[in-house]
């Protein structure tokens, strides 16, 4: 039998001891033996026995012996297994265990509904609070939300301060650059078109309307289309680089960052805010949670650690992404079902307040 063919038809043995390996380890970062096992968990086998399926869960490539030790530790490939199995329905931690958690969390949401900079701050700060991980929040790319209004002030040197504001809470401040005859009163008149003319198009769709607009000959002649096809072009250049992060410095007290060199790789594979915004964004359109394990990361900085994430929604629209960010040696059935929960409430926060 190929190692695929054993991976796949693991009996129920083979996956109590695998798994009672992988929870011992998570719960101490120590090598796991035979003997430890039968004394800690009742799957009634014995220490041979054990040692035996240890030795074939080896062999598959699911645990790994260190050089100084008799015990076994798991591989990124046993956590996947785990992993997956922990993603069927029917595994996961209690819900009654956090309800009143959640419903704190429910409360705080509904009061920062409107301001989505806040809110997840406040997303971060919880998963981070509850996990001991890093939590980290993408908001939604602001292309994709719901023009609501915008607001432009006279500034100095002939600036303009452009103000938007989104459906779903997102401000931008911008700073652009634009006729400097221009008084207030024809800000004004600019702003006042915008909003009469787009409310509850998308970001998107406004610009699809503004390609539309500069190719007609007569907006040319029309000095208010081209002067708000000017403020458009320059508001709507956004720099996609929001990220929300907390919990850093809490993480690197995990025994799993005890010497300065897997330190500074957690502290550079979230500053490099680059690598992890692409990972997140990859995540935006998928369905449920997802969860990358240690060296199925393709970047080098990540794949000492594993990544819990799940994206918000409004009506099936995405809002953002939020996620973990720990060790290999994860609590993944802790994190998976923070983020899982959390997601979907702020999902419902969402839905309830379009």
């Amino acid at each position: 039998m190929s190692i695929r063919d054993y991976i796949e038809s693991l009996d129920e043995r083979s996956r109590q001891v695998l798994f009672a390996v992988i929870e011992s380890y998570i719960h101490k970062p120590e090598p796991v033996g035979s003997r430890f096992v039968t004394k800690k968990y009742p799957i009634g086998f014995s220490p041979a026995t054990i040692r035996n399926i240890m030795s074939d869960l080896e062999e598959a490539g699911l645990l790994a012996q260190p050089h100084t030790s008799a015990g076994r530790v798991p591989t990124d490939k046993g956590y996947r297994y785990y992993v997956d199995a922990l993603l069927n329905p029917a595994g996961g931690v209690s819900k009654d265990s956090y309800a009143g958690t959640m419903q704190d969390f429910a409360r705080r949401l509904d009061t920062m509904k409107n301001d989505l900079a806040v809110m997840f701050h406040e997303v971060t700060d919880t998963l981070s609070r509850m996990s001991n991980y890093v939590g980290v929040a993408l908001p939604p790319k602001a292309a994709k939300t719901t023009f609501h209004r915008i607001d432009l002030m006279k500034y100095r040197d002939g600036n303009v301060v452009a103000i938007l504001l989104t459906d779903e809470g997102l401000i931008r401040n911008k700073i652009i650059k634009i006729d400097p005859e221009l008084t207030q009163d024809d800000l004004n008149r600019i702003a006042d078109y915008l909003n009469s003319e787009n409310r509850g198009r998308t970001i998107d769709e406004m610009t699809l309307m503004l390609v539309a607009l500069m190719q007609d000959e007569k907006a040319l002649w029309d000095s208010m289309i081209s002067r708000a096809i000017e403020v458009c072009k320059q508001t709507f250049n956004f720099n996609e680089g929001d990220l929300y992060v907390s919990g850093l410095y809490d993480a690197m007290d995990l025994p799993d960052f005890s010497d300065i060199g897997k330190i500074r790789q957690l502290s550079r594979a979230i500053k490099d805010k680059h690598t992890i915004l692409r990972l997140l964004d990859e995540f935006a359109e998928a369905e449920g949670v997802n969860v990358i394990i240690g060296r199925e990361n393709t970047s080098s900085e990540l794949q000492n650690l594993s990544i819990v994430a799940a994206s918000c929604r409004e009506s099936g629209r995405p809002m953002g992404v939020i996620a973990l960010i720990g060790p290999t040696r994860m609590d993944y059935s802790k994190a998976i079902f923070m983020v899982d929960m959390v997601a979907r409430q702020i999902s419902r926060t969402f839905d309830e307040h379009r």
